[in-house]
Formats: structure tokens, C-alpha cells, sequence
């Protein structure tokens, strides 16, 4: 793991606070912040009514414009025109790009702040689901820099990488990404020139890259809209001559949430490895992985301690990265998957194990199997949209003595854990995982064990 001196220095930054030209009302007001919410922003109140504004921290005054007002929903949005009293958390922030990027929340304060409002953010939700949280969350953090091993940026016009927006679907260009794997920025920024000298017409809209932990690695996923007439080749060539850790590169269209990405070309190799927890995985274009290098093998741990029987199913598998490690503790494992860009790679990184890897939703596994056989343990690791009524049920039906939620989604981790605890389990671990250090996004580890 890398460490870096922190980045401290306390000045109330000003440049990232200024609104957008976008504003659309002349509606301002004089608020003090009360917390954080999910999501980036901090709560305020005028006139009893919740006001959400990013960009700042507990305790400050700030002028703000409103920007939307949800009369039907009983809140409003809102920018910062002037900062009035600042924190004594507030720092300067690390990135040039910070406040106008909607890839960051938190750079304007401390790594140790962010870790106390994220933990009460998590607290705060459990508590309104109605769960009893135990007494102290625990916390697994590490450094919050360079950590990202994989992007997905944009390209302006003359070829300039970057991300979108904050408040719009504008595109910020950006010079550096301090949370991202240096080698990951540098292959943005070769492919962005390479592309500049690429008639529009045939120009890929975004570049999805990944590489692994020690960043020997790479893999690059162009995404153009169809029909495609551009010679992947003599890109990936190029790129490659820029770059020497890419190891392959495909030619894509879709890849949006509900769109799954239709290969076009290809070159090189489908796939890299990845080691992380002692353990070398095959990870393909596409295929899910988690995003923190240097967190990856303690979450392992934190899920996996102490487990040991007869039979575990590690469901929402991705590539086998819990699977590979039950198979050390227990007799059998089951690990489920549905999207295909992951069960490649889950059947060839269980290959030779004994462990059965199965290419279906969980949730037509569980209609199958949760009234067949009784697990000894159950990872579940679901997308943000969480597990939902009849998972929640099935899983009940299973009788395991012992599940693990890997949870991305603190609002329907406790909409599923208030289901699961109703059925008999109760709530004996949470551990506040801090994969995406300087962003809002939080992930939970809960540990359940059936009363």
C-alpha cells in the first residue's frame, strides 16, 4: 500500500464554490449546514423545508441560490453563492477539477472527516429503517489516493479526456485524477491525442479503462456508437506503442445500465490478471471487479474470517473473488452469476478448484435451490438496487446459519436487512468499507446470524 503525506493545509477554497451559469432562480438564502446526507450534499433548512446543498461541511454559513424546489416533495436544491463561515475541517482541495467534476464530494475536507460522515450517514439510515445497529461500526480504510483501477472518462472535441459534470451532462476536461492509478490517467490522456486524429465522424465517445492492482496491466474498451467503421487496430497500436502495459483493447457499443455492451473487434488479450488476496484472477473486458486496490484484500478478509463448513454459495458472484477464497474453508462452494462479461472468467478462475460455478440470476438459483440444500454461509454482493422481496424471502427459506452482505447502497442494504432481521436473523456486524475515498459512495459489510 502506498501512504503520502496528508494533504492539510486548512484554506477555505472559493473557486469550486461558485454556482453555475445554469442557475435557475434568483431565490437566495442565508442557511447554516447541519449534516451530511447521502448523495455529496449537506442539509440545511429555510423555513422548516430541507434544503440540500453540496460542497460544504456541518457547521458552516453560507448565502446559497436555490436551484430546484420540489414544493410536492417537500425539499430543495441549492448552490453556494458565498461561503460565510467556514469549518475548521475544510482544507484545500487536492484537484484542479474539483467542484465543477461530478466525479468527487469530499476533497474539501479531511480523509479522517470524510470517514466520520460517511459513519453516521450509514448509522443514520440503519436507525431509520428501523434496525438496531450494533453498538460500534467498524471501518476499513485505507489510502485515499491513486486507489481507483478503473475509469471511464469522455472526450471533448479536440480529443481532451474527462468526466461529466456535476450539475450537467457538460463535460469537464481534466489534466490529472488524483483517486485514480496513475497508469490509468496517462492511458487517458495518450488515447485522448490519438483520438484527436480521428475524423469526428468515426471518433469513439468514451474509453472504459481497467488495470490491475501493481499496474503491469491494462485493458481498454472503446465505445462508439453504431454502425462502426473505425479500425480498432491501428488505435490500439498506437496506444499501445504510448502505453506498453495494455495487454488488450475492444471495440464496443452500449455498456449503459440496461444496455449490456455488444462487442465489435477486438485486440490482443480478452483478459489480464489481477492478483489480490494471495490469489492471481482472470478478469475480462467488462467484467465486474472491485475498484479500490489497495482495499481489496482486507474487505476479502473481513467477509471470509472465520468461515469454515460444509457448503458456502457466494452469490452475485463477479469473477469468483469471495468464491476462490470460501474454497479454502469450505468443502463445497457455489458460486452464481449472471452477467456473461463475469461467468467467463468465474468458470475459468474456479477451474480445477472442485467449486461449481453457475451461469444464472440469483434469484433464479435461489427459486431452485433454496428449498434443496442448507448452506452453511452465503455471501450476496447485489447491484445498488439491492436484493428486493423475493430474494429477501428465499434467503430466509434457505435456513443458513451465517450470511454477508457486501452492500454498495446504504439506503437498500437496510430496506433488505430490516427484511432478513423480521425473518429471524439478526444483525451482528456492520463494517463501514471506504471504497471510494473523496466520493460520496460508501460500502457496508453487514454480518448476519440466524437467532
Amino acid at each position: 500500500m502506498k501512504s503520502r503525506a496528508p494533504h492539510n493545509k486548512r484554506v477555505p477554497p472559493v473557486s469550486h464554490l461558485r454556482p453555475g451559469n445554469d442557475v435557475s432562480s434568483a431565490s437566495s438564502q442565508t442557511v447554516t449546514l447541519e449534516k451530511p446526507v447521502y448523495g455529496g450534499s449537506f442539509l440545511a433548512r429555510v423555513e422548516g423545508k430541507a434544503v440540500f446543498v453540496p460542497l460544504t461541511l456541518p457547521g458552516e454559513q453560507a448565502r446559497v441560490r436555490i436551484t430546484e424546489d420540489k414544493d410536492k416533495r417537500g425539499y430543495a436544491k441549492a448552490e453556494v453563492e458565498q461561503l460565510i463561515t467556514a469549518a475548521p475541517q475544510r482544507i484545500q482541495p487536492r484537484c484542479p477539477h474539483f467542484g465543477p467534476c461530478g466525479g468527487c464530494n469530499y476533497q474539501h475536507t479531511g480523509h479522517e472527516n470524510q470517514l466520520a460522515m460517511k459513519k453516521e450517514i450509514l448509522r443514520e439510515t440503519l436507525q431509520r429503517a428501523g434496525l438496531a445497529a450494533p453498538e460500534e461500526i467498524g471501518i476499513l480504510a485505507a489510502d485515499p489516493w491513486e486507489y481507483r483501477n478503473r475509469i471511464r472518462v469522455s472526450f471533448d472535441p479536440d480529443g481532451k479526456p474527462g468526466y461529466r459534470a456535476r450539475r450537467s451532462h457538460d463535460l469537464i476536461a481534466i489534466r490529472e485524477c488524483p483517486i485514480s492509478a496513475p497508469l490509468l490517467v496517462r492511458a487517458a490522456m495518450a488515447a485522448g491525442e490519438i483520438l484527436s486524429r480521428v475524423p469526428h465522424n468515426l471518433r469513439p465517445t468514451e474509453v472504459l479503462l481497467f488495470c490491475n492492482a501493481d499496474e503491469s496491466a491494462l485493458l481498454a474498451t472503446f465505445f462508439v456508437k453504431e454502425p462502426a467503421q473505425l479500425r480498432l487496430d491501428s488505435i490500439a497500436a498506437a496506444l499501445h506503442e504510448r502505453i506498453p502495459q495494455l495487454a488488450g483493447a475492444e471495440l464496443a457499443s452500449g455498456g449503459r445500465p440496461g444496455h449490456p455492451p455488444r462487442t465489435l473487434g477486438r485486440w490482443g488479450e480478452p483478459s489480464i490478471s489481477y492478483r489480490a488476496a494471495g490469489v492471481g484472477y482472470r478478469v475480462d473486458h467488462g467484467a465486474f471487479f472491485q475498484v479500490n486496490r489497495w482495499l481489496i484484500d482486507p474487505m476479502v478478509q473481513r467477509v471470509v474470517a472465520e468461515q469454515s463448513g460444509a457448503l458456502a454459495w457466494d452469490l452475485f458472484a463477479g469473477v469468483g473473488l469471495f468464491a476462490r477464497q470460501l474454497a479454502n474453508s469450505f468443502e463445497k462452494v457455489v458460486a452464481v452469476e449472471s452477467a456473461e462479461t463475469s461467468t467467463r472468467a468465474l468458470s475459468a478462475n474456479l477451474a480445477g478448484s472442485g467449486e461449481e460455478a453457475i451461469a444464472a440470476s440469483t434469484l433464479d438459483f435461489l427459486r431452485q435451490n433454496a428449498n434443496q440444500s442448507r448452506p452453511d454461509f452465503i455471501v450476496v454482493d447485489p447491484p445498488r438496487t439491492g436484493l428486493g422481496d423475493e430474494i429477501n424471502r428465499l434467503l430466509a427459506a434457505t435456513g443458513a446459519p451465517r450470511i454477508a452482505y457486501v452492500s454498495c447502497d446504504p439506503a437498500t442494504l437496510a430496506r433488505d436487512l430490516r427484511a432478513l432481521t423480521a425473518t429471524g436473523y439478526t444483525l451482528e456486524q456492520v463494517t463501514m468499507t471506504d471504497l471510494f475515498p473523496q466520493t460520496f459512495h460508501l460500502e457496508t459489510i453487514a454480518a448476519l446470524r440466524r437467532s
